[in-house]
């Protein structure tokens, strides 16, 4: 997979209005987590003027290997299948445009002899949610099982699994991430990424907490002990979603 990014730089380096390409995720600086489960995701950064023929046109992504699928899933780039099999994801900009993203990690792969220095230390740090506190994230996944209850009561599973199942528990991540020394490397744009690696289900029972969409109750009655155990809830909300957990067992 780096091979293929190689030989991407190597027909870049062939036109005159490419300026770099840069490798992210797992194929940029921490292409030591590479592994056959991995897609390949980089920027092209082009000139001003190329960027619509990179977006619309992608002989230059064939050059190495034939394209058996692709589509535009961004109005900056699209995702594509290699017939070998390698899947990626990429986006074209300009330089200006780069220095205005946020991302980390970046690896480069090419550049032009005149592109300019620091292009993949450009972006700024992400930005993280607007309160990003203990407070924040405990009550929101309070009031997200609060929610998800009240759906779950009223029938509608499916948002009820998504309020208990996967809004709440993307909240005790976060509480986590402030309180908890994790023992891998988190990702900065999608904590649930490698969050298995990060903290043992002694510490996250995450089997426990996204049992399904029959498991709605089981789900929200753990992840509300879990909250309960480690920080101080509040005794209405707390109150509230013990009500709506009897209500429940009640109507079964």
């Amino acid at each position: 997979m780096l091979q293929r990014l190689d030989e991407l730089g190597a027909e870049l380096s062939r036109r005159t209005d490419a300026i770099a390409l840069i490798g992210l995720g797992s194929a940029g600086a921490e292409h030591d987590r590479l592994d056959e489960h991995s897609d390949l995701d980089f920027f092209v950064v082009v000139d001003d003027g190329a960027k619509a023929r990179y977006l619309e046109a992608i002989d230059w992504l064939a050059a190495p290997c034939p394209v058996a699928y692709s589509f535009a899933n961004d109005r900056n780039g699209r995702k594509a299948l290699y017939a070998d099999g390698i899947f990626i994801e990429y986006a074209i900009f300009t330089v200006d445009e780069l220095a205005r993203l946020p991302f980390t990690g970046g690896r480069l792969v090419w550049q032009r002899t005149d592109a300019p220095d620091g292009l993949v230390d450009c972006g700024p740090p992400p930005a993280g949610p607007p309160y990003d506190t203990v407070e924040f994230h405990l009550n929101e996944a309070l009031t997200n099982l609060y929610v998800g209850l009240h759906r779950e009561l009223r029938g509608e599973r499916l948002t009820a699994s998504r309020f208990i199942q996967s809004f709440a528990v993307d909240r005790v991540i976060s509480l986590l991430n402030l309180t908890a020394e994790a023992r891998h490397r988190r990702d900065p744009f999608e904590p649930s990424r490698r969050v298995e690696q990060a903290y043992p289900p002694e510490v996250l029972p995450l089997a426990e907490m996204v049992p399904g969409y029959e498991g709605n109750l089981a789900a929200a009655r753990t992840t509300f002990e879990w909250l309960r155990h480690r920080f101080a809830v509040h005794p209405v909300i707390g109150d509230a979603i013990r009500d709506l957990l009897r209500e429940a067992d009640a109507a079964r």
